[in-house]
């Protein structure tokens, strides 16, 4: 049985804050990319989950990143049954103004594949 999610915090390039509910056993990063305005792209880890997973990840996993100052609030879940996902990217578009763009979350699994379950 899967262990309930845990809460980190991270900042982005701009130090904006994020709040990071996750599954301790699947969730290993969560990445965040912006394009800057030359045209060139910033990567930076919002959070690096270093615990040993202690238990088998269920086949339902669940990632929220939320931001106050970015006015973004979404939720990945995915179905995963036999544990070969590796990796989900998520591509948000900023309001307008000065913070005008586009980010991308890299939330990974850096773990090895689970062994093949039958589907049921």
């Amino acid at each position: 049985m899967a262990r309930h999610n845990r809460t980190a915090r991270g900042e982005d390039q701009r130090g904006d804050g994020y709040e990071i509910s996750y599954q301790p056993d699947w969730l290993r990063r969560v990445k965040v990319t912006r394009t800057l305005s030359g045209g060139r792209q910033s990567t930076k880890t919002l959070f690096r989950n270093d615990a040993r997973p202690e238990q088998e990840p269920g086949s339902r996993v669940r990632t929220r990143v939320t931001s106050a100052a970015g006015d973004m609030d979404f939720e990945v879940e995915l179905e995963d049954p036999a544990g070969i996902v590796t990796r989900v990217i998520v591509e948000t578009t900023l309001p307008g103004g000065e913070r005008q763009g586009r980010l991308l979350f890299s939330i990974e699994n850096g773990g090895a594949p689970r062994a093949r379950r039958p589907r049921r």
